[in-house]
């Protein structure tokens, strides 16, 4: 049986996207995590679509080889209004999955609601909230020019923050667990 609480893991985050690909990787070990990077990569000067699949391919190539990661974590497609972004957006969470794939990533899709919700505690939370969410957790974080980066943040702490609460319910359960393992959490009013 594996020991989850000191194992560590790199997690690659993406927000997929044709114009603006943001992504960051974050190293987790138990309940701790650490940003490594975050940054976006430009397509909008890019003709075709095709062309741009193919930067994002080749980026999250080399992405992959430089940092190493063991996991990706990336937006699942949601339904919106307009057809025609639904479809480049699909088609570029594919490309990203793909290049995870010949990695020998695993994969993992949170939908958008889920990632806000995980950071932020609310599923309709704003771009810029979840980015000022994100600078709480981590206060050295230099804020980025493109949300897109912040959100590809979000969805690999939301999949730590998913592994973490594994951790925590298969140890401990319940208010009484979570002032035992959080102890210097606790506010004492009671001044004798």
């Amino acid at each position: 049986m594996r020991n989850m609480e000191s194992e560590k893991m790199r997690i690659l985050g993406v927000d997929p996207g044709t114009n603006i690909m943001g992504y960051a990787v974050l190293d987790t070990c138990g309940r701790r995590s650490e940003v490594v990077t975050l940054d976006v990569v430009k397509m909008s000067k890019l003709p075709t679509q095709a062309e741009k699949l193919k930067v994002i391919f080749n980026s999250l190539k080399e992405i992959i080889t430089n940092y190493s990661p063991d996991i990706l974590a990336i937006e699942e497609p949601f339904f919106g209004k307009n057809p025609q972004s639904m479809l480049k957006l699909g088609r570029a969470q594919g490309v990203a999955m793909a290049a995870a794939l010949e990695h020998g990533l695993e994969i993992f899709e949170y939908p958008p609601r889920r990632i806000k919700q995980a950071i932020t505690g609310v599923g309709s939370a704003s771009k810029e909230q979840v980015a000022a969410m994100l600078k709480t957790l981590y206060p050295d974080l230099e804020q980025p020019a493109y949300f897109d980066a912040t959100d590809a943040l979000a969805a690999a702490v939301c999949h730590h923050l998913q592994n973490s609460a594994t951790i925590v319910s298969t140890k401990r359960s319940g208010w009484k667990a979570f002032i035992t393992q959080h102890s210097d959490r606790i506010i004492n009013n009671n001044k004798n």
